[in-house]
């Protein structure tokens, strides 16, 4: 394991405890979560906005499992560990763990997040909205960087082949 995944990664298992230590330590938490296979410019610009929201940023990946089940058995691209790896190297995020669900509605209901960021594909209204809400938290949209994408990033992959 890299050193900067052994200082920001958290074990699902752990999630609560850890963040119940950051919450008693009086840090507000903001959350970001995604697959962030084949991290790119427009996640990073993402990332970094999301950091911004609150004292500390905890980002949660989807599993490949749960990639798999909701874009394609081709993907992900990079596998969790790897991604886990890049996400964690990124020093405005201060900590990262995965889920195995297709959403992340009982992730968030663990964390309770002051803030849940998402991007304007997603809008206000996500599917994470209800229950951040419910626990007096907010959602906060990034706007999209035009034509970065993953999916762009795999079409022009393939047109070079």
């Amino acid at each position: 394991m890299s050193p900067w995944k052994d200082e920001k990664y958290i074990p699902p298992e752990e999630i609560e405890r850890q963040v119940a230590r950051l919450r008693r330590e009086g840090k507000t938490l903001a959350t970001l979560n995604g697959s962030f296979d084949l991290l790119h410019a427009g996640h990073l610009k993402m990332i970094h906005e999301a950091s911004e929201q609150a004292d500390i940023l905890l980002m949660a990946l989807n599993s490949d499992h749960s990639i798999q089940q909701y874009k394609s058995s081709l993907r992900p691209i990079v596998p969790l560990e790897q991604r886990l790896e890049m996400v964690a190297a990124l020093q405005f995020v201060d900590y990262v763990t995965y889920f195995d669900e297709t959403d992340p509605t009982a992730f968030l209901e663990k964390v309770k997040p002051d803030v849940h960021v998402n991007g304007a594909e997603y809008g206000a209204d996500c599917i994470e909205a209800e229950v951040v809400k419910k626990h007096g938290g907010k959602i906060h949209i990034v706007q999209l960087v035009p034509g970065l994408s993953t999916s762009n990033l795999i079409k022009k992959i393939q047109s070079c082949v």
